[in-house]
């Protein structure tokens, strides 16, 4: 007579187990998109920039993001369907998943975190010689875009000082006209408005673009870091409801 109150006890709970898993697995689905945006936001939007680094961790920890999130919005769809057919070898797959995703996010915001600590000295040795040699250059339009962006959006000129452009290649050529900086350097940007180097004409900014862009990629690599931990921390409820449901089934008899 004990029984049946024991087996409608195990499957209250199973009940219980599947619809949070289920839940979760729903917001799962969700958070998988936003890490995916995340990721293809880095990457689409700041590109330009990405170009400016001699370092490829910036985007990697952006693509492992991409990865992860694909992987996070299959593996949510795999969860709910494991989770109301009950079976166990889907629950293993699903488990298995959990863990993959757990690890590429927690090296996505590993590499943030590496990143984030040598940016300044990567910046400081590498900007400079990439804006003076390779500005306006054959075959380095991506560069040029770039750093006419860099100088433009954040209001700054040269890589320390708009003194840098002296040394640039192009300024030295006859393309650039007597240009002493590129007009993206420029307070109102016109065709020509490089040949005055003046601060009424242009920004001088103290610590020049590296400061600017530090500042930037910081912050955008925060976010990466932040978004890549915090999924990774929320998904380890997900292997314990799985554990939990995985366990219960097994306990079922058939």
């Amino acid at each position: 007579m004990g029984a049946p109150p024991y087996e409608e006890k195990e499957t209250c709970g199973t009940v219980c187990l599947k619809y949070l898993l289920f839940t979760f697995n729903f917001l799962f689905w969700m958070a998988g998109g936003v890490v995916m945006a995340v990721g293809i936001w880095t990457l689409v939007e700041k590109s330009d920039y990405i170009s400016l680094l001699s370092s490829a961790t910036y985007a990697a920890s952006a693509y492992i993001l991409v990865l992860a999130g694909a992987i996070v919005m299959v593996t949510g769809v795999l969860g709910c369907c494991a989770t109301f057919k009950e079976q166990r070898k889907l629950l293993r797959v699903y488990f298995v998943l959990l863990l993959c995703i757990f690890l590429l996010e927690i090296l996505a915001g590993i590499l943030a975190y590496i990143y984030y600590q040598q940016l300044n000295e990567e910046l400081k040795q590498n900007l400079r010689e990439t804006m003076v040699k390779k500005y306006k250059q054959p075959d380095e339009d991506h560069i040029t875009k770039a750093v006419d962006k860099l100088q433009h959006e954040f209001k700054c000129c040269g890589s320390n000082s708009s003194s840098d452009w002296a040394d640039s290649v192009w300024v030295r050529t006859t393309e650039a006209v007597s240009r002493k900086v590129p007009d993206s350097c420029c307070k109102t940007p016109t065709i020509g408005c490089g040949h005055r180097d003046h601060p009424s004409n242009i920004y001088k900014v103290e610590g020049g673009c590296i400061t600017k862009l530090e500042n930037f990629i910081l912050e955008h690599l925060k976010i990466i870091g932040a978004v890549g931990v915090g999924i990774a921390c929320v998904q380890i409820v997900g292997m314990v409801f799985t554990c939990c449901l995985y366990r219960s089934l097994k306990a079922e008899p058939y």
